[in-house]
């Protein structure tokens, strides 16, 4: 029997996030989640990822005009704070790599709990919106699955079997980075001429909305600029996979998936540009504190 389209992307995404999550567990320990989580205000970090950010999309898309499933899109990366690529870019614009670890096992794992309500909560902002169907309890059964359940195993297999981690981490982290990039080289090829006719306001909006994110997360990152560049990255930086993840699972077929996929990419696209600015020229996007 053959699969669907929106079958195929959705279990695609679903693997990839598996794999991602599964690999940061195996790459991370308790302690080591802990000892790096203070070198931030997780506090703040937490509020500006789950709350302020998303409304800053709602205040984003509302002044831009722009159409209910569009702004749907838009609002799901929002709501879905630190991509798991985060420390990638982190290595590479040379931060602080454990800090990153640790947000990305921590953060990923509360975005099981509240992304849906985030979500349900910023949508009701949304003119147009309403008659859309968004299942919080469905959601969140599936990112339990999906990235809950995985980071646990993963910290668990670094803890009890370090050798089966040694042997499974690499070949983990090449199936997921690689079933990411089919899942969202299908759905773009797919959505295409959806995301071509997105336009260019949602997209301006969203880059606004990303360069104001990473003031915020560089802001709140302490008082060394390689933990700043962290949070900048994990907080301008959202979860495309997870996004995506709820656009097709709660509005498959709607012009929700390719408002998601096309300012996914522009939030690719900015990510790379700001670790090549930190990582050649070396220069701190704002001033330090006396």
């Amino acid at each position: 029997m053959p699969i669907d389209l929106p079958t195929l992307i959705r279990v695609l995404t679903i693997a990839c996030l598996t794999g991602l999550l599964l690999a940061v567990g195996l790459r991370v320990t308790a302690r080591e989640v802990i000892n790096s989580l203070r070198k931030c205000s997780l506090t703040l970090v937490l509020v500006v990822n789950f709350v302020v950010v998303p409304f800053l999309v709602v205040i984003l898309v509302r002044a831009f005009g722009l159409p209910a499933e569009v702004a749907i899109g838009m609002i799901l990366l929002g709501a879905a704070p630190f991509a798991p690529v985060v420390p990638v870019f982190t290595k590479m614009a040379q931060a602080d790599l454990a800090l990153a670890a640790g947000l990305t096992a921590l953060i990923p794992l509360l975005s099981a709990f509240l992304t849906p309500w985030v979500s349900l909560a910023a949508l009701h902002f949304v003119p147009g919106a309403g008659g859309l169907k968004f299942s919080v309890l469905e959601t969140f059964a599936v990112l339990a699955a999906t990235i809950t359940a995985p980071l646990l195993v993963g910290v668990a297999i670094h803890h009890y079997a370090p050798k089966l981690r040694q042997r499974v981490l690499r070949p983990v982290e090449i199936l997921s980075e690689a079933t990411g990039a089919l899942s969202l080289a299908v759905v773009t090829l797919t959505e295409l001429p959806a995301i071509l006719d997105t336009g260019w306001k949602p997209l301006l909006a969203m880059l606004i909305g990303s360069e104001l994110s990473l003031v915020l997360g560089y802001a709140l990152g302490g008082k060394q600029s390689s933990s700043r560049r962290v949070i900048a990255l994990g907080t301008s930086n959202r979860n495309i996979a997870l996004a995506l993840l709820l656009a097709v699972a709660s509005f498959g077929g709607t012009k929700v998936v390719p408002a998601v996929v096309a300012n996914g990419l522009v939030l690719i696209l900015l990510g790379l540009v700001h670790v090549a600015y930190w990582r050649w020229v070396s220069v701190d996007p704002a001033p330090r504190a006396a």
